[in-house]
């Protein structure tokens, strides 16, 4: 049975569950949904559907593609740490040329979509993004800096801004601070992570903030960080970009972060460092709801913006 299945290998077959999981699918499902969001917030009536569907493929494509390049240069990482060692490079189930091609052909796939069915300005800045998540943070970032979730979190914030401007061309300013949400979202969402595996980053060698700084420094910026995204998070409210229900609703999740934050804070050692992490994904995913259910609010309660 091994022999057969390292023939098969060798002949270039895996199964498609292995191209599946270089994708980082639950991270590409997340980036897409913002991105939905900013094509939908950026009109006020109905978007038009070619760079609507078109974008939306185009931007996961490029998403899925910046995910398997950072399966390629982080292979040697990945196997030495427990949450990425079954990762398919590292167990065996990958080879790097195949994941190569698969990367370039995403990519190539993207941003042709991109250029010739959405937007030029569109497919520059997915571009760009790609770089600088796939190569700038993992290659160089990742490996130099403590401050390497801060900087490489710029390409991550981009899908909503992405999802603007392929429906409109340009780049404003309600685009840019959908940005600016993820982009100071992103650390207190991460380090969380890199505190509860702080000894694995530490052995592969990865200088994240709780190993170069320690855990208690990197408490407090996570609950510093939390603070900051709540006032961020009120912007779209104080700009005219959404109503009462968003500004509601963001301080309540925003509140409830900062207390998971806190709680982080003045525990011990990792606790709570999870729970915090968790929360994150559901804070973001709902802010971005809420962004977006209080934008169409306007179609059912006219009177709703004044």
């Amino acid at each position: 049975m091994a022999t057969t299945e390292a023939v098969t290998r060798s002949r270039g077959s895996f199964p498609w569950r292995n191209y599946y999981q270089l994708t980082k699918p639950k991270v590409v499902l997340l980036i897409t949904f913002t991105a939905l969001v900013g094509m939908l917030l950026s009109e006020s009536g109905a978007v038009p559907w070619q760079p609507l569907i078109f974008g939306l493929i185009g931007i996961s494509l490029a998403a899925a593609s910046g995910a398997v390049i950072n399966h390629i240069i982080d292979q040697r990482i990945d196997a030495i740490m427990a949450r990425t060692k079954r990762r398919p490079i590292p167990s065996g189930n990958m080879d790097s040329s195949h994941a190569i091609a698969f990367a370039v052909l995403l990519a190539l796939t993207s941003m042709l979509m991109l250029w010739f069915l959405v937007n030029g300005l569109t497919a520059i800045l997915t571009f760009m993004a790609l770089i600088g998540y796939a190569f700038v943070y993992t290659l160089f970032l990742k490996r130099n800096t403590p401050q390497n979730i801060i900087w490489g979190g710029l390409a991550g914030a981009a899908p909503p801004l992405l999802g603007w401007t392929a429906i409109t061309g340009e780049v404003t300013t309600e685009a840019f601070l959908l940005l600016l949400i993820i982009f100071i979202w992103t650390p207190p969402h991460f380090w969380p992570l890199a505190i509860h595996r702080h000894q694995e980053y530490a052995k592969a060698g990865i200088p994240m903030l709780p190993v170069t700084h320690g855990i208690p420094f990197t408490k407090n910026q996570v609950l510093v960080y939390s603070v900051m995204l709540l006032a961020v998070s009120m912007m779209p409210f104080f700009v005219h970009m959404s109503g009462m229900l968003y500004l509601l609703g963001a301080t309540i999740l925003g509140l409830g972060f900062v207390w998971h934050c806190w709680k982080l804070w003045q525990g011990d050692g990792i606790q709570h460092a999870m729970k915090t992490f968790k929360f994150s994904i559901v804070y973001l995913c709902m802010l971005f709801a809420l962004l977006l259910i209080d934008h169409y609010l306007v179609f059912f309660v006219p009177a709703y913006m004044g």
